[in-house]
């Protein structure tokens, strides 16, 4: 991709995304996702209705009338996107790949977190942490986000959710909200989880295509696993290999849902066919 046409993706990309996070995700992150605690900020006049623990009784002494501290909220937090860029993400059968509708989530967010003024940090990974950046403000770092999830070529197609969990905890040491955007077609990962979700704010956003629940009727069929590479032929008429690949894919959901109802953490099931935007919607309310 030359880079007038990165460019462009990158524009079209932040037009739709910063409009949602202005609109319409903005207050809702802001309810959800609370400060670390709450922070003097001033004192003024006592007035009627005023919580009298808050009275600030030196300079009520100071000045013969009564005054209150004032205090807000210690906005500041850090998101940490991280993004599975293994080779299933670039399936789609709808309108678009799994990986563009994952880009799309995460410019949403990123630019719901910039709007509060938190610090935004992101993770690609693989079988492999493939690529950090710290967390940083400002619409200039979200851009940069956006071109790598739009542009960046991973060296391995394969999928460890547990060692990107582990490289998380490593490089941050303080709570930080964390969304892992995934299809979780994913094992051994569960305990990691449970570690980090004691520290962290954690949220599991599985994407993934309809096409991929059950494998259709199509006689024999040659395929590719994405992950592996590996060819091989596929008799699709046969009831069994049907049965048998709605099983495993059933017991790879039913393993990502109960990792993360166990582990505490929050999880949002995204199909790209349906609205993200409803659903990213109801989670936050829900939660706020």
């Amino acid at each position: 991709m030359d880079t007038k046409e990165l460019l462009k993706k990158v524009r079209k990309i932040e037009i739709k995304t910063r409009r949602l996070s202005d609109h319409v995700f903005g207050g809702e992150y802001h309810s959800t996702f609370k400060g670390r605690g709450m922070t003097f900020s001033e004192v003024r006049q006592y007035q009627f209705g005023d919580d009298v623990r808050n009275i600030d009784w030196n300079v009520t002494a100071r000045y013969n009338e009564p005054f209150v501290k004032v205090f807000e909220e210690e906005r500041e937090l850090t998101m940490m996107l991280m993004v599975d860029v293994s080779g299933s993400e670039f399936f789609g059968t709808e309108q678009q790949f799994k990986n563009e509708v994952v880009t799309e989530i995460a410019a949403t967010l990123a630019f719901s977190a910039t709007q509060n003024n938190d610090k935004i940090g992101l993770i690609l990974f693989s079988d492999k942490v493939e690529l950090y950046i710290p967390p940083k403000k400002g619409r200039s770092h979200v851009l940069r986000i956006i071109r790598e999830l739009i542009e960046f070529q991973p060296e391995s197609k394969q999928t460890n959710v547990a060692e990107a969990l582990k490289f998380l905890s490593n490089v941050m040491k303080k709570k930080a909200i964390v969304f892992i955007l995934s299809d979780f077609i994913a094992d051994d990962y569960q305990h990691t989880m449970k570690i980090v979700s004691g520290k962290h704010d954690v949220t599991g956003i599985r994407v993934f295509d309809k096409r991929e629940e059950n494998i259709p009727n199509l006689g024999m069929v040659q395929m590719q696993d994405e992950e592996t590479g590996e060819l091989m032929l596929v008799n699709t008429s046969s009831k069994k290999v049907r049965h048998n690949y709605a099983k495993f894919y059933k017991q790879k959901v039913d393993y990502y849902k109960n990792s993360f109802t166990k582990s505490g953490a929050g999880s949002i099931d995204c199909r790209v066919d349906e609205s993200y935007v409803k659903k990213l919607l109801g989670y936050f309310k829900r939660r706020g």
